[in-house]
């Protein structure tokens, strides 16, 4: 795939047509789903349009990708089977057995599951930094040797916010990439690439599809990366996508794109959702704390202000009976769903400490044991508001 070129339209309009021209055969407005393995060719290597064999190439997940570089206003866009097969691509494609990585403190835990269990082994070494302090992080980086600085803001599920900017001048002083996990942001709230970031990934099982119908991932790269020794980042990926082989389908390829065309609309009511349950929760005799960054206490607020466009439908508290009534909340309510992922339509409610970061207790990334986190749905903000009163005030 080509670089994507700059589109000046606003968000909607490129999630509704980035890389979706009507059928030339049919005018179909929709882009079909291509659901197809290989393609007849015109003579031996006589291609129509590159398409040979949909490990490689398929139209569906091609006008998917050309959709989400340009909602990033990046380069090149890359749709995977996971946002793990998406980041395991990134690590093969950009890093070697002696390099090092820094790892936040506050990640997700296959995110650090990847890194410690199937990176490290193969040679790749990390470190634990804070990158919520920028200073931390220059101390952290080993000369010569760290080829990335990996930044999730907000994190998950502490909601902590990394100054993009800046880590941006301290990766690239240092020699380094610096590539932002934008999941709980959506490309909507969030532009890390324009902000100096050199790699974009996203989970698009969570915002960017919206309907908890699809598993995928994605990568977009910057238009031009200049870091030395990575200015072919987009080439690279663009061949251990092929050469690993774990592609996004053409049927999820297709639901992606279906999600992404309401991703604005649908990112404002989680916002206007989530502010609303915040001020519920900071007022209940139940709540010892709420991480937001849209609380003006919030450590990262004024970074987030600066950065995103609104702070997320994603919210994560701590109460006063410690894990017991941590646990007993999660499985009181009706309208929230008790499950793991986040960003679908739906509210959903989980405890990190046994569910999404289990794999990290007992390490330097472990979660509050008294720990709720929220995925503020769409819903009735009111409905959501009296399930929540009702499950805290029952488990006191």
């Amino acid at each position: 795939m080509t670089d994507q070129p700059h589109d000046p339209t606003g968000f909607s309009t490129r999630a509704i047509h980035a890389g979706q021209e009507p059928d030339t055969s049919t005018g179909a407005v929709i882009t079909p789903i291509y659901q197809v393995s290989t393609y007849k060719q015109d003579g031996v290597g006589g291609l129509r349009g590159g398409y040979e064999y949909s490990r490689s190439a398929n139209p569906t997940r091609a006008a998917l990708e050309a959709c989400l570089a340009a909602l990033e206003d990046g380069g090149r866009g890359f749709a995977f089977a996971s946002g793990l097969a998406g980041q395991d691509t990134v690590i093969r494609a950009l890093l070697a057995p002696g390099d090092h990585v820094i790892v936040p403190t506050d990640a997700y835990g296959g995110t650090y599951r990847l890194f410690n269990k199937v990176a490290l082994p193969w040679g790749v070494e990390h470190t634990i930094t804070s990158i919520h302090d920028v200073e931390a992080v220059r101390a952290a980086i080993r000369p010569g040797q760290t080829k990335i600085v990996w930044v999730e803001t907000p994190t998950n599920p502490l909601l902590g916010i990394a100054d993009i900017a800046a880590l941006a001048e301290v990766a690239h002083e240092a020699g380094a990439i610096l590539a932002v996990d934008n999941t709980f942001a959506s490309p909507y709230l969030q532009q890390p690439l324009a902000l100096g970031a050199d790699v974009v990934m996203h989970s698009t099982t969570k915002y960017c599809g919206g309907h908890s119908d699809v598993v995928g991932g994605a990568v977009v790269t910057a238009r031009t990366v200049t870091v030395p020794g990575f200015e072919d980042a987009a080439d690279r990926i663009a061949f251990h996508q092929n050469s690993m082989g774990a592609v996004a389908g053409p049927f999820d390829s297709w639901l992606v794109l279906r999600g992404l065309k309401t991703l604005a609309v649908r990112m404002d009511r989680h916002c206007d959702n989530a502010e609303k349950v915040v001020e519920f929760l900071q007022g209940h005799p139940q709540v010892t704390q709420v991480h937001y960054p849209g609380l003006a206490g919030h450590p990262g607020h004024d970074v987030a202000a600066r950065q995103m466009r609104r702070y997320g439908g994603m919210v994560s508290f701590q109460v006063r009976g410690g894990e017991e009534q941590a646990v007993a909340v999660c499985g009181a309510t009706s309208v929230w769903t008790l499950g793991e992922s986040l960003g679908g339509v739906e509210s959903l409610i989980e405890h990190p400490g046994r569910m999404t970061h289990a794999s990290v207790a007992g390490t330097a990334l472990e979660v509050p044991a008294d720990l709720v986190r929220l995925s503020v749905g769409i819903e009735d903000v009111q409905d959501l508001i009296d399930d929540l009163d009702k499950a805290l005030t029952a488990t006191a």
